[in-house]
């Protein structure tokens, strides 16, 4: 079947077809997309930064440039671009403490801009075009979103510094009467020698009041005005 885009065929037959202009729009516009991905991702200090996102667009869209060109049946390039940007995925994610998975957002944004270039790639406008209204969405508004919806959970977990290992006891049972559960203690060993008795503590909130008016923020703020807390902050 050969399929024809409706946005390149409004375009006329040079941006359907494998030509020089063709070729510099398929690549500018994976370009600029991954340039305002890893703007975004590279200022909230993401494990992949600018040049990565656009080093592997560019490269997932020559991929697909290459297979067209050739004509080839199976599309052997955009096939490797695929693994190769899987695994570069897969090497972003990270496990901190506790277990605690990092970089994950960031492989999918890798992920996605890989896919976005082998679209452009294959002259794919409307589908891009499409799919770019979707992604600017994503993260335009859902971090918005997201931190409401933690911000309202009933579960989140605590880095706690005390100025004694004696008042832990004591803060535990705070939390106790304040309505929280506490899940889970774990003491950091990375502050032994600091002075500081350090703690990663998961809580689930169980009172309905705290539920029903509370955010963490507010939780936590209420929680740093007690004189033997050094520090105290939610672990996103």
């Amino acid at each position: 079947m050969n399929y024809i885009d409706p946005l390149a065929k409004v375009m006329g037959e040079w941006a359907y077809t494998v030509t020089v202009y063709s070729i510099l729009l398929r690549v500018l516009v994976p370009v600029l997309f991954a340039f305002y991905v890893g703007c975004e991702r590279s200022t909230k200090g993401h494990t992949a930064g600018l040049k990565t996102f656009i080093l592997l667009s560019i490269s997932s869209t020559a991929c697909m440039l290459i297979d067209a060109s050739f004509g080839l049946k199976v599309p052997i390039c955009s096939v490797g671009a695929i693994i190769g940007t899987a695994m570069l995925g897969g090497n972003s994610i990270l496990f901190g403490a506790k277990n605690q998975i990092k970089g994950l957002t960031t492989s999918a944004w890798l992920w996605s801009c890989s896919i976005f270039g082998l679209i452009v790639g294959a002259g794919l406008y409307t589908i891009a075009l499409v799919l770019l209204v979707v992604y600017v969405v994503i993260l335009q508004a859902f971090p918005t979103l997201e931190k409401y919806l933690k911000q309202r959970s009933n579960h989140f977990e605590l880095h706690l510094e005390l100025l004694s290992k004696n008042d832990l006891q004591t803060f535990m049972s705070t939390l106790r009467q304040l309505g929280m559960r506490i899940d889970d203690v774990e003491l950091n060993s990375a502050f032994i020698n600091s002075g500081l008795s350090v703690y990663s503590l998961r809580l689930s909130i169980e009172s309905k009041e705290l539920k029903k008016y509370k955010t963490h923020d507010e939780i936590i703020e209420a929680l740093r005005s007690i004189e033997y807390i050094h520090y105290i902050e939610e672990i996103k």
